[in-house]
C-alpha cells in the first residue's frame, strides 16, 4: 500500500486530484491509501512520519507548502514530495526541501500519472528492510542494512548495529531462517555477521563492526566464495 498526504487548499483541485488519484490506481493495480489536508500546517505540526507521497500545494493561507517541507524535513527525509503551483519558478525552491518534482497548475492527467510513476520509482530505490526485535519496555525496529552482526549470549541474542546494541530471547537459527535472503553469514554457531560490514580478515578471524569475529575452520572456505560473490555483486 503506498500512502499518499494531497495538501490542498483549494477544494476544486483537491476533487481533480482525488479523481487523478482514483484513475491511476484503477489503472496501474497500485493500491493507494489518501488522507486530505486543507493546509500546510495540518500537515506539518505533529507529523508521523506516515507517508511515502506528499503531494503539496505551495500557495496556502496560513502555512505555505515551502515552509511546511521544511518542517517536514526536520523529520523525515525518506518521504517523496511534489509540489503543486499555479507559477513555474516556486519550482526552483524546491530543490532546498529535496522535492521530487512538481505538477503545474491547471492539471493534466498524463503529466500527473507520470509524477506519480516517477514517485514511485524513487520510493523503490530508498526502499528500506526492516526486522523487529522484542526488548524490554516494547519493539525495536532495526534497519536490515545497519546490522553488523548477530551474537549468541548466554541464551540470549544481541544485535550489534549502527545504532548500538540491543538485546532480545530468541533463536540464532530463526533470525538466520528470517535474514536468509540478506547479506549474512553463519562464521560459527554464535555469530551470524552482515558481509556488507566485513572490514577484513586476518587468519580465522573477520573485523566487523570494529570486532574481531571468530570463524571455525569448516565454514572460512564457504565464507570467502560468499564474500567474494557479494563483492562482485556490488561492483556492477
Amino acid at each position: 500500500m503506498i500512502r499518499i498526504a494531497v495538501v490542498e487548499d483549494d477544494k476544486g483541485y483537491a476533487e481533480k486530484l482525488r479523481k487523478y488519484l482514483d484513475r491511476y490506481q484503477k489503472e496501474s493495480g497500485k493500491k493507494l491509501k489518501i488522507e486530505y489536508f486543507e493546509d500546510g500546517e495540518d500537515i506539518a505540526i505533529d507529523y508521523k512520519c506516515n507517508f511515502d507521497i506528499i503531494l503539496m500545494d505551495i500557495e496556502m493561507q496560513f502555512m505555505n507548502g515551502m515552509t511546511a517541507a521544511e518542517k517536514i524535513r526536520e523529520l523525515d527525509d525518506e518521504v517523496v514530495i511534489i509540489f503543486i503551483t499555479n507559477t513555474p519558478q516556486y519550482a526552483m525552491k524546491g530543490y532546498t526541501v529535496d522535492a521530487l518534482d512538481y505538477v503545474l497548475k491547471p492539471l493534466a492527467y498524463f503529466a500527473f500519472s507520470q509524477k506519480i510513476e516517477r514517485a514511485l520509482t524513487r520510493l523503490e530505490r530508498r526502499k528500506k528492510k526492516f526486522f523487529s526485535i522484542s526488548i524490554k519496555g516494547g519493539m525495536k525496529k532495526l534497519e536490515v542494512t545497519g546490522i553488523y552482526y548477530v551474537e549468541v549470549r548466554d541464551h540470549d541474542l544481541i544485535f550489534h548495529t549502527n545504532g548500538g546494541d540491543f538485546e532480545t530471547k530468541g533463536s540464532m537459527k530463526d533470525v538466520e531462517a528470517s535474514l536468509e535472503e540478506e547479506n549474512f553469514f553463519r562464521c560459527n554457531k554464535c555469530y551470524l555477521v552482515n558481509l556488507e560490514h566485513v572490514e577484513g580478515i586476518s587468519g580465522s578471524d573477520l573485523l566487523v563492526g570494529g570486532d574481531m569475529i571468530q570463524v571455525s575452520r569448516s565454514r572460512k572456505k564457504e565464507l570467502l566464495n560468499r564474500l567474494n560473490d557479494y563483492m562482485n555483486e556490488v561492483s556492477k
